[in-house]
């Protein structure tokens, strides 16, 4: 094995290291006074109670698929016996990445606000850092769990072998489908809990009683912010810890896809390239955690440049490392060291452009949060009208920000070799161009997370400050957090969302080598003619007539822009359902339980969590089963092609829709805040009131359905390669 491989378990260990230690020096810090951790202890039981209830019903549905492909390997034999085992750590992984930032959140929310008792920079610090151990922790776990398996599988499969290395690779890619499943459930259960507290609390504390957010007197609250914990940080966590893998996993199999026919060790660069890019990402990361810093009395603008500056010098600096990682694996006695550096650069690029124009839709510092904020003046149907329309036009920037990605990483890939762009190897290796372009936007994971995860740290310490009534500059600190946590939530969301999509079409390919490696399996079956292990890309999609005339193709496109649309109904449906039977349930303890609104009665606030927590996991089942089902219907009914239109239909669709939901609910919460700020009339006022409604439609959009999206395009994906031998049995056997 190249001992360059190393680098990927070191990188590993030290980011898990840094995160131990943010991990303790947050936990060094004072809780503050005793009603504040009361609180505190409180919205954590509840977090914990609410996660192993979600985690008895996601270790069935996995101990079931985990017998299925059992059966299929072991029964069947259309299987690597390796996938069941391979599927059940990319769950586990994946939901102790969830765990971890969720137990950290917890602990940090009150130790944040008691911080913001002395400094808004001391609040800033503990709350960005414990988001860091959220970061940090899902890289750790993500680069440990592909060089376990790299190493394992390398045990009984010599990667020296080219056959050998694609078998590795294409079997590590299932364990992105464990991690993809637990994603799903994770971020579908808890925004289902988190959206179904937080619209309740709104409605009637809000909108019908006047209370203020997070009134220890509203019975919804401790529910809302243990939402926060379990749909913003543990469903997140898993989210974008399938992500980063699955973006890793594609490009080594398209790595050693794409130089199967030149050579060994070249193939096995290609297959390290992504790995020690990610494990770089990691040390910049750490390296920028540190400049995150602010001065005291710093506004929204300050905030901002504050946390940009360190995503953009990670930025910055794994662009130009790439140069140097790139030029050691492959060599500069070819091109293709820089070409692929290049590829790498676009996908950075996008991201950051992607994470601008977020800030810019969805940030009151910009005009159209402003101006949403201003409509507010005519009521909540032209909030919701306008923040509508802005979403929908927030999606051109994204959009085209990856289109140039995608056609700018395949043509650097390839040398600018326009006139044969299509020719079999080039297509390989501007595809993997795709892939790595994908790593490139995800290797900063470990700060850009961290600015994600601080949020619902932020947000929970502005409740605590509230419910135990501390002096009211504590709490405009912790909205001045708040409100910046608002802004980089989106911004995070929108970048997972862009990178799902270079990700997703990278899996694209991967299912076709997939698609080979199946009919090798069979006796004597050919591709086009040719042996199924030195088939090209276009081979296969003759061999199964892959093409936009072909019917088959066009009813998988159908259906997966329908799923993306189906999916959201289902989410948005059962936030709605919940929020009712909490909307009915802090009504009923206003009218039963006496004294609430003056303080003198204590509201039953586990009545509501026992809500959120029965609806969620009741909810999530039929909209997370149905993105596994789906996919392997297609597979079954129309073959090949028509998965590869399924998950072309999807990817088309899905993304530009969660786009378009996560920014109009990024944008209506900070219209809100921009009211609360003292404008439009301040809180309490008609535009507050009409901006509130706005927030609580906004809330399903950008926590429920819309960052499940990019979830669901990449679990149809994994799902079509894992049961890619199912697919081809069933129509050439």
């Amino acid at each position: 094995m190249n001992a360059l491989f190393y680098a990927v378990p070191v990188a590993s260990i030290l980011a898990l290291t840094f995160a131990v230690i943010f991990y303790c020096q947050m936990k060094k810090e004072d809780e503050g006074t005793p009603t504040m951790k009361r609180i505190a202890q409180f919205v954590r039981e509840g977090a914990m109670a609410y996660l192993k209830q979600q985690y008895k019903v996601v270790i069935i549905v996995f101990a079931v698929l985990a017998i299925f492909f059992a059966v299929l390997a072991y029964g069947f034999g259309v299987q690597n016996p390796w996938v069941p085992f391979a599927f059940l750590t990319g769950g586990l992984f994946s939901g102790l990445a969830g765990y971890v930032g969720m137990k950290t959140a917890t602990f940090a929310s009150g130790r944040t606000a008691n911080a913001c008792r002395k400094s808004l920079n001391g609040g800033l610090k503990i709350a960005f850092r414990s988001g860091a151990v959220m970061g940090l922790t899902v890289v750790g776990l993500g680069l440990l769990d592909i060089a376990i398996w790299f190493i394992v599988l390398n045990a009984f499969y010599p990667a020296s072998e080219a056959q050998n290395l694609v078998i590795i690779t294409t079997t590590m890619l299932t364990f992105g489908m464990g991690a993809s499943t637990q994603a799903l459930f994770a971020r579908v259960g808890g925004g289902i809990y988190t959206k179904a507290a937080d619209v309740g609390a709104d409605i009637v504390g809000k909108v019908e009683t006047d209370l203020p957010e997070d009134d220890p007197r509203n019975p919804a609250t401790i529910a809302d912010n243990v939402g926060d914990n379990v749909g913003d940080v543990a469903g997140m966590g898993a989210d974008l810890y399938e992500s980063y893998c699955g973006s890793i996993l594609s490009t080594m199999a398209l790595g050693a896809s794409a130089f199967y026919a030149v050579s060994p060790e070249m193939q096995m660069k290609a297959v390290l390239a992504p790995m020690l890019i990610a494990s770089v990402g990691v040390l910049l990361s750490i390296l920028s955690i540190f400049t995150v810093r602010t001065k005291e009395g710093a506004g929204m603008a300050q905030l901002l440049k504050s946390m940009s500056f360190g995503t953009n010098l990670a930025a910055i600096l794994s662009g130009v490392a790439t140069f140097g990682i790139l030029a050691l694996v492959f060599g500069t006695q070819s091109s293709d060291w820089w070409h692929f550096s290049f590829s790498v650069v676009s996908g950075l690029a996008a991201g950051v452009i992607i994470g601008k124009a977020t800030e810019y839709y969805t940030s009151h510092s910009y005009k159209p949060t402003q101006k949403l904020a201003e409509a507010s003046k005519t009521g909540p149907a032209t909030v919701i009208i306008n923040g509508v329309g802005l979403g929908m036009v927030s999606t051109a920037i994204p959009v085209i920000a990856i289109v140039c990605a995608i056609v700018l990483s395949y043509l650097f890939a390839i040398g600018f070799d326009v006139q044969n762009m299509m020719d079999a190897a080039n297509l390989s290796k501007g595809l993997y161009g795709v892939a790595i372009a994908a790593v490139g936007m995800l290797s900063t994971l470990g700060i850009t997370l961290a600015t994600d995860a601080y949020g619902p740290i932020a947000d929970n310490a502005g409740g605590n400050a509230q419910m135990s009534e501390l002096d009211p500059e504590v709490r405009e600190r912790t909205d001045v957090l708040d409100a910046l946590g608002n802004t980089t939530a989106a911004t995070g969301k929108g970048f997972a969302i862009g990178s799902a999509a270079l990700t997703a079409l990278a899996l694209l390919a991967s299912y076709i080598e997939e698609i080979k490696i199946a009919i090798d399996r069979i006796p004597g079956a050919l591709i086009n003619g040719v042996n199924a292990a030195s088939a090209s890309i276009q081979d296969v999609l003759a061999e199964f007539n892959v093409s936009l005339m072909n019917p088959a193709v066009l009813a998988g496109v159908f259906v997966g822009s329908m799923m993306a649309f189906l999916f959201c109904g289902l989410t948005m449906n059962a936030v709605g359902r919940a929020a009712q039977k909490m909307v009915v349930e802090v009504r009923r303890q206003f009218h039963e339980i006496k004294g609430i609104l003056t303080g003198e009665g204590t509201p039953d606030y586990k009545r509501c969590v026992e809500i959120s927590t029965k609806a969620a996991q009741h909810e999530m089942l039929v909209p997370s089963l149905i993105a596994i089902i789906v996919p392997v219907i297609v597979g079954i009914v129309l073959g090949v092609a028509g998965v590869l239109g399924l998950l072309i239909g999807g990817l088309g669709a899905g993304f530009v829709l969660a786009v378009f939901m996560s920014n109009s609910g990024g944008a209506w919460d900070n219209a809100k805040k921009y009211v609360e700020e003292g404008h439009c009339g301040g809180k309490n006022s008609e535009c507050h009131h009409a901006t509130v409604v706005g927030d609580t439609v906004g809330d399903p959009f950008k926590d429920t359905s819309g960052p499940s999206l990019n979830i669901l395009i990449k679990l149809m994906s994994m799902v079509s390669i894992v049961m890619a031998g199912l697919t081809v049995g069933c129509h050439l056997l």
